[in-house]
């Protein structure tokens, strides 16, 4: 009996339990089926450490990223600053969660931004012509090209262009194209040469026809270079004349290009092509084009046609690229003929030096007629003589050396006397004037350009004794009493009367001042 009620009370007991186990698995089965279909929203939390990964933007903006495109950064967070972090980057998730559009809004942003620019570039794409039409009959106006030629000058016309530049060769053109519709075209025509208004000295150079078109012969022979176009006839051949008519006037117009220039040269002479080389050689690091004989069209983006000049043997630095001035010509000229003296020191003491006087002794008109008698002079006050000239043939280089070696240097008014850019700078230049009023040529020729080369100048004007003039006319000739008015009669009556025909024979007594005021400025 006890038994039975022993086992009843277990019985009781376990079932029970069983009946609370499975009123607890049927609470839990509901609540887990009540979660599973109800799908409630919770916040979301990043993992500590970590930004919530969003897909990224379709542009090249990296709005939701940040700068390091959602990858971890290096800094260890205490738990402080991660419950902080984990704050700002759930608010800037649901932020950045407003501002991400959808993926369709994208696509229709994007299509809109690619038409914005489709059309951007049309615009762009307008011809150039087009272009300054509008811009031209609207509220912008385009200043006017510059023309292509200048013909201010009195010495010389020069035409500068840029752009698509050709030069047939053998022809008298030089071709700026422009577009068909360009108004006004333009013609010029120009002699490449620094006489102008010389007729006689013009008739040997080759007119040139500058002009705008928009037809032209093909390019055969394209230039990274510009060019300069001159003329190499007129008066060359004449020394005085190869270095103020071409060789000053082509360093003004070339020097500043440091070589990258090519010359493109008319009225082509060989011979004067290979006695100036050096100096070529040294202006521009390309052979010369003789345009005569040429068959190309040459094409380049630069074109000088003519030669920058100003007076005669003159370079003022106001007008000249860079500033240039007689002395840096000067300069360049020695180092090109590798001359030694760049300037002549002052004496202190003659007695146990010499100095050097080059005589440059014509051999046809202006020459002197008693050279040993002013050999002699000079050598009793001191100095070491040195009798030369140079003329068409003599060689160039040979010849600077002996220059460059003299401290003083003396003639009579002439082309001989060109050769004083080869004396080193402090070095004194005699110039013996013949008689008929030339003082003023003088001057003008050789007299203020030695000064402006670093030259100590003295000039010694004749008396009519010294002129051989005294043997052809008598003393009551107009050549004697009224000089000047030969010269009322033109520059050819002038040379007829008082250069061509007339020789020098120095009163040694009366020049030996002029000597040793020389050697005074030696000693200063």
């Amino acid at each position: 009996m006890g038994a039975s009620k022993l086992k009843l009370v277990r019985n009781v007991n376990h079932s029970r339990r069983f009946r609370l186990v499975v009123l607890m698995a049927g609470c839990f089965g509901v609540t887990m089926a009540f979660l599973v279909v109800s799908k409630p929203q919770t916040p979301v939390h990043s993992n500590p450490g970590f930004r919530t990964w969003l897909p990224p933007p379709q542009s090249g903006d990296d709005v939701v990223n940040g700068d390091n495109n959602g990858i971890q950064g290096s800094h260890s967070a205490t738990s402080e600053e991660e419950d902080a972090l984990n704050s700002q980057a759930l608010g800037k998730v649901e932020k950045e969660e407003k501002q991400v559009p959808h993926v369709a809004e994208i696509n229709i942003e994007k299509e809109k931004s690619f038409q914005r620019e489709e059309n951007a570039i049309v615009v762009d794409s307008t011809p150039k012509e087009e272009a300054s039409i509008h811009e031209l009959t609207g509220t912008m106006q385009i200043p006017e090209r510059k023309p292509l030629c200048d013909v201010s000058d009195q010495r010389v016309d020069v035409c500068e262009m840029y752009g698509d530049i050709r030069i047939p060769g053998n022809s008298s053109s030089v071709i700026f194209m422009e577009p068909s519709n360009a108004e006004p075209k333009e013609l010029w025509q120009v002699h490449p040469y620094p006489r102008k208004g010389d007729e006689t000295c013009l008739a040997g150079v080759r007119e040139l026809t500058v002009k705008s078109s928009s037809e032209s012969p093909k390019c055969t022979f394209h230039h990274d270079v510009p060019a300069i176009v001159f003329s190499v006839g007129g008066y060359t051949g004449n020394l005085f004349h190869d270095f103020t008519d071409l060789l000053v006037p082509l360093f003004l117009t070339a020097r500043q290009f440091d070589g990258e220039v090519r010359f493109v040269v008319t009225d082509f002479k060989r011979w004067w092509i290979a006695k100036y080389l050096p100096v070529l050689q040294r202006l521009s690091k390309y052979p010369v084009i003789d345009h005569d004989k040429d068959e190309e069209v040459h094409c380049f983006k630069q074109v000088i046609v003519g030669l920058r000049a100003h007076k005669e043997f003159h370079i003022d630095p106001a007008r000249a690229t860079n500033g240039y001035t007689m002395i840096d010509f000067t300069k360049f000229m020695r180092r090109v003929f590798s001359v030694g003296r760049e300037t002549l020191n002052c004496i202190e003491d003659l007695s146990a030096w010499k100095p050097r006087l080059l005589i440059i002794a014509r051999k046809r008109s202006r020459a002197f007629t008693n050279v040993d008698e002013i050999v002699a002079a000079a050598e009793e006050l001191g100095y070491e003589v040195v009798v030369g000239e140079a003329d068409a043939g003599t060689n160039l280089a040979r010849f600077a050396q002996i220059v460059n070696s003299c401290d003083v240097m003396m003639g009579v008014h002439g082309a001989g006397l060109t050769n004083f850019v080869f004396l080193p700078l402090n070095a004194t230049v005699i110039q013996i004037v013949p008689w008929g009023g030339l003082e003023w040529i003088a001057v003008l020729d050789f007299g203020n350009p030695a000064k402006e080369m670093g030259l100590n100048y003295v000039q010694y004007s004749i008396s009519i004794e010294e002129s051989t003039l005294s043997e052809q006319y008598p003393r009551d000739h107009p050549a004697f009493t009224d000089p000047m008015s030969f010269h009322k009669r033109g520059f050819h009556v002038v040379r007829s009367t008082f250069m061509e025909n007339q020789n020098v024979k120095l009163d040694v007594s009366r020049f030996r001042d002029v000597l040793w005021k020389a050697l005074e400025h030696m000693l200063q």
